[in-house]
This record gives structure tokens, sequence and C-alpha cells, in this order.
């Protein structure tokens, strides 16, 4: 449990990443796959006839306790993370979208698109609980006893998978100046692997000595244990995201979207242009990843515990946190709760379902003056994080101010995260080249809890 706690604060320390995936770029006129995405109705503003997507990748970590500033310190990074009142909250994300095709016939759009995902999180960890596990002790610990009463689920969980996804998008109607169209996209899911410790309700008692033992007592709390894949075996080894993003067929998600253009007059001249802009402006609505996946392998498990601890006495001072400093898999953390004699099952399947996370999107893009655009974009989550069962997402606002000619693009996403507050970055696009960073800006000006990288390159012909 140690490891898999200092795995995830590591990650965080890395400055190559984060944010939400490929920001600024979503609301771009040099529409296409990467933009059906984030609604299928785009794809019949594609910009040209043809695209094939080569690849496009996004890494992503948010948290609320690791500024910029505090990487280039001297600073522990777990004494960071575990400090203050407010829970720990810690996002890590990749995205990467591989080979697709997509074209326009007539009023219709079709396409197909191939991606991978790999999450992983800390979701509302008491601060407390966090040190005492990870042996941080620190001003919350200066006292021999520290009562925690929580009545939310605090979790750490991992999920990999992939999806091979089938867009249809028609034009509903189109004059001069205005133009609708509706789309929707069905995706095949392959899960890879799953890991979730979740403690709800929790209520308990955490003891340290002088001695540098510390212990847990007069605990209650609703615990979930649930593992799949390569995950079960080290929570904490990189590697093993690689080696089961992929799994077999077992789960299906649909994403349904509509857009609106009021078209632009644009210049006899220019107005057969691939590149041209050709709308004063463009907005859209989806509601994204409506569905689940079944996770199925040999190790497979999801227990539901009770797990109870009584009051300390001399001869039984609770249980001993320091147990868990070499555990860095679910199976070891389990094995050693219920060796304890203080987790008690309740319910446990072989199999098990893990809902995607569903999001409602709302964008518009609005042309000031002739090649500068103005854009917002907002995301809410339709369910919570702390349920066991569901991969997490993040509540976004984005204004993004982009120079666009049409061949070269640069634009500069602002944005304001739930996890890890405002950020600024910077973007460019030539052609079907892009390159961008969510966060860099703020990095290099302030402070960002946020580090962010997406590029990627898509040909489009015709």
């Amino acid at each position: 449990m140690k490891k898999l706690l200092l795995t995830l604060i590591f990650v965080a320390s890395l400055s190559v990443f984060s944010q939400e995936h490929f920001t600024g770029l979503n609301t771009s006129s040099r529409t296409g796959i990467l933009t059906a995405g984030f609604n299928p109705a785009e794809l019949t503003n594609m910009t040209n006839h043809f695209e094939t997507n080569f690849f496009g990748s996004s890494f992503t970590i948010s948290n609320n306790k690791v500024g910029f500033a505090d990487l280039m310190s001297n600073q522990n990074l777990k004494d960071l993370v575990f400090t203050g009142r407010d829970a720990a909250n810690m996002r890590f994300d990749f995205e990467t979208y591989g080979p697709g095709f997509a074209m326009k016939w007539n009023k219709w759009a079709f396409g197909i698109t191939t991606k991978v995902v790999a999450k992983m999180d800390i979701v509302d960890i008491d601060t407390k609980i966090g040190e005492a596990v990870t042996n941080s002790v620190s001003n919350l610990l200066t006292t021999s006893t520290t009562t925690i009463a929580n009545n939310y689920n605090q979790r750490v969980s991992g999920t990999t998978w992939g999806e091979l996804g089938f867009t249809i998008a028609r034009k509903v109607y189109e004059n001069d100046n205005n133009k609708f169209s509706g789309g929707v996209t069905f995706k095949l899911l392959f899960p890879g692997s799953y890991a979730n410790l979740g403690a709800d309700q929790f209520h308990g008692t955490i003891t340290s000595t002088t001695t540098g033992q510390t212990y847990m007592s007069t605990t209650s709390a609703h615990v979930n244990i649930a593992y799949s894949g390569t995950l079960a075996n080290d929570f904490s080894n990189f590697s093993d995201y690689a080696k089961s993003l992929y799994g077999s067929l077992n789960g299906f998600a649909t994403d349904l979207g509509c857009n609106y253009q009021w078209k632009d007059k644009v210049n006899h001249a220019t107005k057969n242009s691939k590149y041209t802009n050709k709308y004063k402006l463009n907005a859209g609505i989806s509601l994204r990843n409506l569905g689940s996946m079944t996770f199925k392998d040999a190790n497979n498990k999801s227990t539901d515990y009770n797990l109870t601890i009584p009051p300390a006495t001399p001869a039984n001072p609770g249980l001993n946190l320091n147990q868990f400093n070499n555990t860095s898999s679910l199976i070891d953390v389990e094995n050693v709760l219920i060796q304890s004699g203080y987790l008690h099952k309740t319910v446990s399947n072989k199999d098990f379902k893990v809902k995607l996370p569903t999001m409602l999107t709302v964008y518009t893009d609005v042309k000031i003056i002739s090649k500068l655009y103005v854009s917002a974009y907002a995301q809410k989550k339709v369910n919570p994080d702390n349920e066991n069962d569901q991969v997490t997402s993040q509540n976004i606002l984005t204004l993004t101010p982009r120079f666009n000619s049409g061949y070269f693009e640069i634009f500069s996403p602002w944005s304001s995260a739930e996890v890890s507050g405002i950020t600024g970055g910077l973007g460019i696009r030539v052609g079907g080249f892009y390159l961008g960073s969510g966060s860099v800006v703020t990095a290099v000006l302030n402070d960002t809890k946020q580090a962010d990288l997406f590029l990627g390159f898509r040909w489009g012909f015709l």
C-alpha cells in the first residue's frame, strides 16, 4: 500500500504531462477525427473529404497539493501531498488515438477510430490516513493519537482499456446561413486491467508511538477491493499498464452529439480552399461515454468487506500500519487485512462491471475578426468519482483565443479544472501536425498544479 501511494505521488512530480485531453485543439475549425471524439456531429464539418489519423497522444496529470514551484524545491513530495485539511486528489490520464479513417459523402460522414486509455487515480484520500500509511510523520501526527471521521468514499484505482469506434454523422438542415448536424459514435470496448481500493464511511483512530510504529484502532469502514489482469499483481509497475491496454471485447459505449453553424460568407476566390474557416459561430453539445465494460480474468475478483477494529488495549494496540510498507498490489493489501482478522467479507463477485466516465460537453467557437477566434468549452461529469465501479473524470471550463490562418494555427487555452484550479497553455497546428500544452504558460509565469503535453499528426486529402 505504501508503494502504491508513493507511485502515484511520483507520477504527480513529472512535469511533462497533465490537464484535460487536447485542450484548445478540440474546438479548432480544423475539424476531423480528433474533433469527432468530442462530438460525433462535427464529422460533417470535416475540413477534407477524407482524413487518415496516424497518431494523437495526450498525457494528463492533475493534483490539488503539489505545485510546479514545489517540484523545484527540496521538499519531500509525500509530505506535500499529505498535508493540510483538504483531502488529496490526483488524476493521471493517458490517451492515444491510433490509426483511423474518416470520409464525407453528400450529407453523410463516416469514421473508424482506435484508441487506448490508461488512468491512475487518488480520490479524496484523507491526508492523515495517507500520512500514516506512508510513515510520513509530520505536524498532523505530532500527538500520539489522531481521530478521523469521513462520510465519503476514498479510492485508489487504476484502469486500462481499448476502444474501436464507428461514427456516423449527417447534416440535418442547411441553407446559405445555417447548418445543423447530428452524429453518433458506437464504441466496442476492450477492458485490459483494473484495480480499486475503496474505503467508505471511514471512522477510526491512528496512534503513533515513539518506536516508529503506527496503529489503527476503534475503526469501522466499508471496504471494496477489486482487481483484474496485470494490475492485480503489481499496481506500482508502470510496465503493467502498457502490457494490459487491450483485452478481449467485453463492453459497449455510445457518444451522442449535435452541432450548429452560423455560416460565414467567403470570398469566391477562397471559398473552395480546404483550410478556409466558413463560419461566424460553431457550437455543439454532446453526451460522451454512455456505457460500461465487464472485466474478466483468471485472477478476477471484486469483494466488499466490513473493516472493524476494536479499541486499543495494552495487549492489542490495533492494526499495525507498518505491515503495508512493502505491499505493492491489492492482493497483498487484501491478504494483510484478512490475516489481521479485522476484515469481514460481505459480497464477492468473480466478474464485475465498471462504468465509463460519462461527460456532458458544451462548446462554442466565435469569429471575432478575420483569422481571430475565441472558443469556450465546458465539460461536466455525470457520475461521482467516489463510486467504486466508476472511472473518474473532471469538471472543466476552458476559454481559448486563437489565430487561425487556415494552414497555420496558434492558440492559448486557459482552464479552470476541478482538481487543480487555473492553468494556461499554448499550442500550435501546422496542417495536420499539432503540438501543445494546457499548462505551460502558468508553469513558467506562476505556480500550477498541472502539467501536460499533447501531440499528433493526421493527413487530410481531397
